[in-house]
């Protein structure tokens, strides 16, 4: 019974550790995940160096803006007012962003106007803008 256990938990190992056909090759390290590109034509607010931009962005009701951090510094977007981020919770959805890294807002369900900063530079203006929902 031992060994019949035995075999059982070998080849549940076996089976879950190794056979992978998506093996990076290099001695069994996992693969890298790919990055999943955004659909085509997603309203974009690009950070760089220079700040961000368009400063004021429209998008109709239930659409997502996706942030985009070119910059060499990481960045944490999130809603005015700062330090509460209240006013538009789907911004702070897009939170830290490393250099290249990208991410979507929630979704934008009610027509208004929503302020963004940098959290960690909130004064300064290169680093704010609008969201416009209509």
């Amino acid at each position: 019974m031992k060994r019949q256990i035995l075999v059982v938990v070998a080849a549940v190992c076996l089976g879950a550790c190794g056979g992978s056909s998506t093996s990076s090759g290099s001695g069994g390290s996992p693969t890298t995940p790919t990055t999943t590109l955004p659909p085509a034509g997603l309203p974009t607010i690009t950070i760089t160096a220079s700040g961000v931009g368009p400063k004021q962005l429209e998008i109709p009701v239930g659409s997502r803006v996706l942030f985009v951090n070119n910059d060499t510094v990481p960045h944490e977007m999130h809603s005015d007012p700062h330090p509460t981020h209240e006013i538009c919770p789907p911004i702070n959805e897009v939170s830290a962003l490393a250099p290249g890294q990208s991410r979507q807002t929630g979704v934008f369900t009610t027509a208004r106007s929503c302020g963004y900063h940098d959290h960690g530079q909130s004064t300064n203006t290169s680093l704010q803008g609008t969201i416009v929902i209509r």
